[in-house]
């Protein structure tokens, strides 16, 4: 089963390393690639092979090198409009922006892509190639200081609408943290975001109690209390687990068809964390429940419909099958 994933997740990866979200030939949308479903579809493969995923790595430093323009305008003046934020995702190729007015501003997928170059360069894999590499990872170190990430209304994992999100505020904290040991980081710069995080949690936002993305402080941050992580997780299974996953929300509008849609790696990411917590009662549970809702090639479906066996068009979708190679690695 992890071959197979593993297969899977390279059917939708291009030839420079970059992922789209699920085929390369749906037509959703889902054939654009993101920063940050490409960090968490690499992390499927690195638990297989680590060398196999510095093309991504390059690929993502080529889109911030080729956008560095954009960098320097908003280091010097702080956004005010979300086109001049940084955006979320790009052609697979050419490596350009998708223009359309959408949930860009996402904080969180800068945050989650300084974690991760610190996080290999800490394993001893050499991601930065020379001096433009090390100069764009200390510009965006200035990017989120300009934005003020510590209390700007970004659109958070979700892409939709403008808050303060926790998760995105926890992704810039843990990011700013590893990378400092690579570049420079105002120690200051983490604290305001610490901050708001103990004002936050355990809620995501000022509109919602409870979210998906949390999960995220857990595994891969790891920047939460203890207190604040059994807070997350009692949150998350009593009131977002269902049986084919695990709402990202309560009330949300994506794909609802009579109740929320069930998100498959939902499961497959409280797999990995009670692995982490030793807890294999719970990790064994949390794995039959995601290869239960593997369909019948062995993808993991974006979401079904709520209490339904039907998936939606995004199948597979790269980040889930990578949590499930990295749950069962």
């Amino acid at each position: 089963m992890l071959m197979q994933s593993f297969r899977i997740l390279n059917s939708i990866r291009h030839p420079n390393g970059l992922f789209s979200a699920s085929k390369i030939t749906v037509n959703t949308g889902y054939d654009k690639s993101w920063i940050r479903d490409n960090i968490y579809a690499a992390m499927g493969l690195e638990a297989i092979d680590p060398d196999i995923v510095i093309r991504t790595y390059h690929a993502l430093l080529d889109i911030f090198l080729k956008h560095e323009w954009k960098i320097d305008w908003a280091i010097k003046q702080k956004p005010l409009h979300s086109y001049q934020y940084i955006h979320a995702r790009y052609h697979p190729l050419k490596l350009t922006e998708f223009w359309e007015e959408w949930g860009n501003k996402q904080n969180d997928a800068i945050g989650a892509f300084l974690f991760k170059i610190a996080d290999l360069m800490d394993k001893g894999i050499k991601v930065m190639r020379d001096s433009n590499d090390e100069r764009i990872i200390q510009k965006l170190v200035y990017y989120l200081r300009s934005i003020e990430y510590w209390q700007d209304k970004d659109n958070g994992m979700w892409e939709e609408y403008e808050e303060v999100h926790a998760s995105s505020v926890g992704a810039c904290v843990a990011g700013l943290m590893r990378i400092s040991k690579y570049t420079d980081v105002p120690e200051r710069l983490i604290e305001k975001g610490q901050e708001t995080l103990n004002r936050l949690l355990p809620r995501e936002s000022k509109t919602k109690e409870t979210d998906l993305a949390l999960l995220s402080l857990i595994w891969p941050y790891n920047i939460v209390t203890e207190e604040q992580r059994e807070q997350i997780l009692s949150n998350v299974e009593l009131k977002l687990l269902r049986n084919r996953g695990v709402i990202r929300y309560a009330g949300d509008k994506y794909y609802n068809m009579n109740g929320e849609a069930e998100w498959t790696m939902g499961l497959a990411w409280l797999a990995i964390i009670y692995k982490r917590m030793e807890n294999f009662t719970k990790y064994r549970f949390y794995m039959q429940k995601t290869m239960d809702t593997m369909n019948n090639e062995g993808e993991l479906p974006e979401l079904y419909f709520a209490n339904s066996e039907k998936h939606n068009e995004n199948s597979p979708l790269g980040w889930a099958q990578a949590l499930y190679m990295i749950a069962v690695s």
